[in-house]
């Protein structure tokens, strides 16, 4: 038995984060998007609207030499209002192919996203492998 996927997962996955701006439709205007991440003091914290999670990508970008990318793992809707991410974070680290585990937890309020808090793994990273 099929399931129709719930409206706000497909909202989200219409997300494009290498292009923030062809996304600005899916958020609303007062979006605070949170990353909790102790292990990076001067990233770590809130951005408010589309220009301050564009901002919050261009420092992650900075810090990892443009190597940062996002694949996507799982993607559920918990109620009507909450829509959580499982992905998973690669980049090049202080010199290392690192790749760690995060879940994004997104607020939807009337079809737009409001609020979302980026909580990454931050005390277990796997090296990556040559595949």
């Amino acid at each position: 038995m099929m399931t129709k996927e719930h409206s706000n997962v497909s909202l989200v996955k219409r997300l494009d984060p290498g292009n923030i701006a062809e996304s600005a439709d899916l958020f609303a205007e007062n979006f605070v998007w949170r990353f909790f991440n102790p292990s990076l003091p001067n990233v770590q914290g809130d951005y408010v609207g589309l220009n301050g999670l564009q901002t919050f990508f261009s420092q992650l970008d900075a810090l990892t030499n443009g190597s940062f990318q996002v694949e996507p793992i799982s993607i559920f809707a918990c109620g009507d209002e909450l829509v959580v991410t499982h992905v998973k974070d690669r980049m090049i680290w202080q010199g290392r192919p690192i790749e760690i585990d995060a879940v994004v937890v997104w607020r939807i309020v009337d079809d737009c996203i409001v609020e979302a808090w980026d909580i990454p793994s931050i005390y277990t990273d796997h090296l990556q492998t040559a595949a």
